[in-house]
């Protein structure tokens, strides 16, 4: 064997060694100065989280960050750390600063977990990229208009009539049901219609009729904790590739391919979502990727946020007896003077100020997301609520954080109470309206909130009207479970409204 060779190989491994050594030793350097000597050093939080990532992973693989998050901020002040370069602000005057107004913080790697791996396939929820995000936002944003989804109404109203018969089976049986499942099934099926021109049939058949409802949990619970290390995704998708398995994202688009490809030009007539998505890829506006991943973001992101609010309206409805009276009390006094329809238009529930004030205390006490609304500092750096963060660090607002604010919603702020948003006055409102990030903020506000808010607008003064609800537990208190959305578990009885009470 040649010595020349044998040396050169020997050589050859040393120097990757000393590299790798020289790498590892600078990244502890990198972490000990973070951690002792840079500019967020002083910033508290759990010890550990100093030097790992692993708490932020056990916290969250426990289902309860949201809960966690506010009990930091008690204890450590409005700015926690949460990981070595990840810090939770509880400020509203940081809001405009990060999310608003041009902002130059992207989104962290965390939502790259929820999407493809390849960068030119991330949705509208997943893309980090400020400009691509834009581009892609822009090419779609008028089938999101509040003066186009109200055309959508009459795919909310066939499922509002599908959910009330369903309600009266449970009623005539006196069977108890489990109330966020059911707001699941309803919810998809809301999104179907509107997506589809026709729903999954998921609240005829009473279960998970292709499997998208446990697909779409599988890649909330994968991206909520490879999100913790989300420089790993793109290996992960790789490796599962390699060995035949898909990760859970791909499940859920090999679904959405299966519903477009079915998808005839005889079809394309009607007012749905995929029809109007459709003509626009037929001008070459956008791209087939561009209808899969719209799609995809519709089915995947736009049924558990409304599910998990309507879940909750019931629930504290149902806790605070003289909130679901008044709310009733508005629904009948109306439907007596002939001033709402059946089923009450969704222009008919914007002039219901009892009703609106329900669904914004709703979204105040229990948001959907319960996680950071994390975003990646400038590499310039940036002073937040009074500390300077170095370039590349993760902040951001925790919209069950900043609900929970006293300085902004009063010190009442763990009560379900909707006359805060009827009492308060022009500067408080206003101060109040901007913390509300139950749907994102700014430029990254959910591309689907009017969607949701045309759901929940039209079905609570429905369900309100013909029906009483009863928790089976009133005296307990709910499950809940964390992996971005907080879902709940909790069971109700459902009886119908006498003809002379309405």
């Amino acid at each position: 064997m040649d010595m020349g060779a044998i040396t050169f190989d020997v050589l050859g491994q040393s120097y990757t060694v000393k590299l790798l050594l020289l790498v590892l030793a600078g990244a502890v350097i990198r972490t000990l100065y973070r951690a002792y000597g840079g500019p967020t050093a002083r910033i508290p939080g759990p010890w550990v989280t100093r030097f790992t990532r692993f708490w932020e992973l056990r916290a969250v693989s426990r289902g309860d960050f949201e809960h966690t998050n506010i009990a930091l901020h008690k204890k450590y002040g409005p700015i926690v750390r949460t990981a070595p370069f990840t810090f939770s602000i509880n400020d509203p005057a940081v809001v405009k600063q990060i999310y608003l107004g041009g902002s130059a913080y992207p989104k962290a790697g965390f939502y790259k977990c929820f999407g493809s791996p390849i960068p030119e396939e991330a949705n509208i929820f997943s893309d980090t990229n400020i400009k691509q995000h834009a581009v892609n936002r822009r090419k779609i944003a008028s089938l999101y208009a509040m003066s186009t989804v109200v055309g959508y109404e009459e795919f909310v109203d066939r499922c509002n009539g599908q959910f009330a018969a369903k309600l009266r089976e449970f009623a005539a049986t006196r069977t108890a049901f489990d109330v966020t499942t059911w707001m699941q099934h309803y919810a998809y099926d809301v999104i179907g219609e509107i997506t589809f021109g026709k729903s999954f049939g998921i609240i005829e058949r009473g279960h998970d009729t292709d499997n998208i409802l446990h697909s779409v949990d599988e890649v909330l619970a994968y991206g909520a904790r490879m999100g913790v290390f989300p420089e790993l995704h793109p290996w992960v998708a790789w490796v599962t590739g390699l060995l035949g398995i898909k990760i859970p994202f791909y499940s859920v688009m090999e679904y959405i391919y299966s519903q477009i490809n079915s998808r005839s030009d005889a079809d394309n007539t009607g007012n749905d979502f995929l029809t109007k998505l459709l003509a626009l890829r037929k001008t070459d506006k956008i791209s087939r990727v561009d209808v899969d991943i719209t799609i995809g973001n519709n089915i995947a992101a736009g049924s558990d946020t409304t599910a998990s609010t309507l879940a909750a309206v019931v629930y504290y409805l149902r806790k605070h007896p003289q909130a679901e009276a008044k709310l009733r009390e508005e629904i009948d006094a109306l439907a007596g003077e002939g001033k709402i329809s059946d089923p009450v238009t969704f222009d008919e529930a914007r002039r219901m100020p009892y009703l609106q004030a329900c669904i914004k205390e709703v979204l105040r006490i229990h948001p959907a997301v319960g996680r950071l609304l994390a975003r990646i500092v400038p590499p310039e750096g940036a002073t937040l609520s009074g500390q300077y963060f170095p370039g590349g660090t993760t902040v951001g607002v925790s919209p069950w954080v900043l609900h929970y604010n006293e300085d902004v919603f009063g010190p009442d702020v763990t009560v379900f109470r909707p006359e805060r948003w009827l009492e308060a006055d022009k500067d408080r409102l206003s101060l109040m309206d901007q913390s509300s990030i139950s749907f994102g903020v700014g430029s990254r506000t959910c591309i689907g909130k009017n969607i949701s808010l045309l759901e929940m607008s039209k079905v609570i003064p429905q369900l309100y009207r013909q029906f009483e609800f009863e928790l089976v537990n009133p005296d307990g208190k709910w499950a809940t479970w964390n992996d971005l959305f907080v879902k709940q578990k909790f069971d109700c009885y459902v009886k119908e409204r006498r003809l002379s009470t309405l």
